[in-house]
């Protein structure tokens, strides 16, 4: 049973939100909540529905059915609430192109009716790498300075929710590295994060992820416990010609998954089919240079066989 000390620990809830636009079904059914300073991220590919979800959260949209709060408001009856005590980063750049870094700043403090004297705390980590090049028109800043500057104008109101839609997508691996780090300072001062990706291996770097696909969730939870629940040995195969690798491994009925995984081919197998037995039929093809290694399986090799499940349902 819900206590009143378990919703007031709560930052973010949602009770069945839908979603769709003319034939597209964005949302289907999608509840999950989130604690108040927790780092919990939406992981799932391109058109998976996450800045819908981040739209109808931060009040831009409306879902077509369900419940929604952010901090303890109704993301219809209490909208302005919402959008005084959150800040919401969106996937595209989306500041002031020809103000400089300095003038967006400014200009978003005063929307907010603060000041970047008043707030220069919660930003002082991230803006003093942009400080120097503050006369520099935001056009004209890099990828990586882009997303730092959007970063200070989310916080500059020191909202108590950030939202962050794909904030690493684009950007070097240097600068991804440093913003979450930011990231995990920003949870030190208390401040609630939701982040989508597309990228798997940012799955660590959060307290909890919902891994979405179509619109829907496949699982929420720890990333060791997704990674826990797999429930079956992967496999690593590789040989010299991997297209017809792949092609041979789909066609063998004994094999119950194999996917692509940079130079290699993660699959699971039927419980008495044995490696070797495999390796002797991929020889018998024409195949040179084998190897079949076990492997731990990792948050992608989770999303894959979570989304094979999901299809056979």
């Amino acid at each position: 049973m819900t206590n009143q000390n378990n919703i007031s620990d709560i930052a973010v809830s949602c009770a069945g939100i839908s979603k769709h636009y003319k034939k597209v079904q964005a949302l289907k059914n999608v509840s999950f909540e989130v604690s108040k300073g927790e780092i919990f991220g939406i992981i799932g590919p391109d058109g998976a529905g996450k800045t819908s979800l981040f739209r109808i959260l931060t009040t831009l949209i409306l879902a077509d059915n369900g419940n929604a709060t952010v901090n303890g408001f109704d993301v219809v009856k209490n909208y302005k609430n919402i959008r005084e005590c959150v800040g919401y980063m969106p996937g595209k750049f989306s500041l002031y192109q020809d103000l400089t870094v300095e003038e967006n700043l400014e200009f978003f403090a005063t929307v907010f009716n603060t000041s970047i004297k008043e707030n220069y705390d919660l930003i002082k980590d991230i803006y003093v790498q942009i400080e120097p090049f503050k006369t520099r028109r935001a056009g004209k800043l890099s990828g990586g300075m882009k997303q730092k500057l959007a970063l200070s104008c989310a916080l500059i109101h020191k909202p108590a929710v950030l939202f962050l839609d794909e904030p690493t997508t684009g950007v070097d691996p240097v600068s991804r590295k440093e913003f979450w780090g930011m990231l995990k300072n920003l949870k030190k001062k208390g401040i609630t994060i939701l982040v989508s990706t597309p990228y798997m291996d940012e799955a660590s770097l959060c307290d909890r992820i919902g891994l979405i696909q179509n619109g829907s969730f496949l699982t929420i939870d720890t990333p060791e416990e997704i990674i826990a629940g797999f429930g079956q040995q992967l496999w690593a195969a590789h040989s010299k010609n991997m297209n017809k690798l792949l092609t041979d491994l789909r066609s063998n009925a004994n094999v119950k998954s194999s996917f692509a995984f940079g130079d290699s081919i993660h699959i699971t197998l039927n419980e008495d089919y044995k490696t070797e037995q495999l390796r002797h039929e991929l020889e018998a093809k024409g195949h040179t240079g084998i190897s079949i290694r076990t492997i731990k399986p990792g948050i992608e090799d989770c999303f894959m066989e979570l989304s094979k499940e999901g299809v056979r349902e």
